[in-house]
Formats: structure tokens, sequence, C-alpha cells
């Protein structure tokens, strides 16, 4: 297996500078697993990008269903990689501590499959409702679908105050509608629905019956396991402050202090973290080769001729 690019990869240098300046003992086992697969799969890819991304034609009607499983741990380019587990890295400490981290696991997996599902069934839904064969064809990479779930997740636990989206303050009950539409003003080539299908997934576990269908197949432990201690509050200007809570809702569990993140973030939001690393992305890209778009669509003929481009920028 070879590594995606040979150069200087400035999207990984800075997700590796943000893990460790939070520091890895502060980050729960499942997120800091989920990131470390990421980074792993960026580094040593086990199929191309044409070979490992999601669409209907390939995984529906080619019965190529490994897609399901590749398309979520692969990326188009290394910014892709460092927004995707940028975010990653703030939701998971938010949520995995307050779900458990083995019923936090049991979710990325399924809400993995279960958003590249719900993705082909729009764009299928898509290409039959326009006549328009091209949707079939549709080719998305990434994490953000799954990304998308989980803040639909972390907005329905903390549903008060605001996030920063693109400068206008939006309450957070509809900032993963207002992302969804600004991430495609932003960059026109990313994956609408991928991204739309992420939130239809959450909102199936939060408002229909999804979490009791997962609890009924899991069945050995419920999804109220618990990191004992404070019920934490996030708003757009990152951690403001706790309220005490008792599992179960009775007294006796010990209590840990609450965790100020502003020392690992310089008080920044994730949108603002990501809005700073947005124009260092434009400015990088202005100075190399862009990449594919993360939701995208190469033909072989396309596939073999940026092949051949990246050989001869190698050399």
């Amino acid at each position: 297996m070879q590594r995606r690019s040979r150069g200087i990869n400035a999207g990984l240098i800075l997700l590796l500078s943000q893990i460790f300046h939070v520091g890895i003992n502060n980050i729960p086992p499942v997120t800091l697993a989920t990131l470390a697969l990421n980074v792993w799969f960026f580094l040593n890819p086990l199929k191309p990008l044409y070979e490992s991304c999601l669409s209907v034609e390939k995984c529906y009607q080619q019965k190529d269903w490994q897609r399901l499983l590749l398309s979520p741990l692969h990326h188009a380019d290394d910014w892709h990689l460092y927004f995707n587990m940028a975010s990653m890295l703030w939701k998971g400490i938010n949520l995995e501590r307050r779900l458990g981290s083995r019923w936090f696991a049991y979710i990325i997996v399924t809400f993995s499959l279960l958003t590249g599902v719900v993705y082909l069934f729009l764009e299928f839904a898509l290409a039959e409702f326009t006549d328009e064969p091209g949707f079939r064809r549709n080719c998305a990479v990434g994490f953000s679908g799954v990304l998308f779930a989980l803040k639909v997740l972390n907005n329905h636990y903390c549903p008060g105050g605001f996030a920063n989206i693109l400068g206008f303050p939006v309450p957070n009950r509809f900032a993963c509608w207002a992302e969804l539409v600004a991430i495609h003003f932003i960059s026109p080539g990313t994956s609408f629905a991928g991204h739309l299908a992420g939130i239809l997934v959450g909102l199936m576990y939060t408002h229909g019956p999804l979490k009791k269908i997962m609890e009924k197949c899991a069945g050995i432990f419920p999804s109220n396991i618990h990191y004992p201690g404070q019920q934490h509050h996030f708003n757009s200007s990152g951690y403001s402050g706790y309220q005490d809570y008792y599992p179960y809702g009775r007294p006796g569990y010990p209590e840990e202090a609450p965790m100020n993140y502003n020392a690992y973030t310089a008080g920044l939001s994730e949108e603002e973290q990501l809005e700073r690393a947005l124009r260092a992305s434009l400015w990088d890209r202005g100075n190399r080769p862009s990449p594919p778009p993360y939701g995208f669509h190469l033909s072989p003929e396309e596939e073999m001729r940026r092949k051949r481009l990246h050989r001869f920028d190698s050399q």
C-alpha cells in the first residue's frame, strides 16, 4: 500500500498537533481509536479512492458492498481528513464521556453503516425522480456523514446556546441544517446527499425508532452507561460551565472535576476552529494541485489521467 500523497500533509500535521495539544490521555478511548483508524487509512489506504468511494452504481448495481465499510475511512486529501477528524475530536470528547465508551462505539459503527445506506437511497431516489442517471455515479468518501449524525446527537443533548456558522449565530437545534447549506456554499463539490444522510440518521436516533432498535439488538448493555460526574454544556464560545446530575436519578456516585477544554482550543468553538483551518486550507490549496472534491465522480479515464499527473509531479 502506498501513501496517498508524497508531499507535506499540512492538514495531517495540524491534526496531530491538535491531538497532542489536547493530550492523548484526555481523549476517550473510542474517540482516540476512531482518529487513529482514519489517520492510518489515510496514510495506508486499502484501495484507491475510485475503488473505495460509495455510489449506487458501484455498490448497489455492481454489488460491491464492501464500499459501505471502506468509504467512511478514506479521505480525499489531508485537509479533508483534518476537517473531519478535528470535528470528531470535539464531538467524541463530548458524546463519549456522556454516553460511555461501549455505547459510543456501537453508535459509531451503526452510524457509519446506516449513513452509507441512507446516502445510497437518497442518490437512487434523486436518479429516479429526476431521470438523471448521473446521480447513480456520484461517488462519496469521508467520515463527514457520520459527523453530521453525531452533531444531531450533540445538539439534542445540549439544546441551548448558539453555533457560529460563517459568522452568524445560529441556535443549536438548527445548526446542522445551517451547516449543511453553508458547507455547500463554501465548497460546492462536497456530497450534499452524504451530509443530509448523516442528519437523517441522527434524527432517526433522537426522534425515531433507531435508538430503541439498537438497544434491543445490543441487549446486554443500556444506552445510559456513563462517565460519572458532571453534565457538560457547550455553546459557541466553548466550555460554559456544568451542572451536577445523578445517573439513574439518585445521588451516591462520585464526581470528577469538569475539564476546561478552552486550554486545548484557545477558547474557540468547533466552528471557529474549522473556519480558521479553512482559511489555512484555501491558502495551502492555492500552492499545490487541487484534489478531487469529497463527493465526486471520476471515470476510469479520469482516474488514469490523475495517476499519470501524480507520477509526473512526484518526479
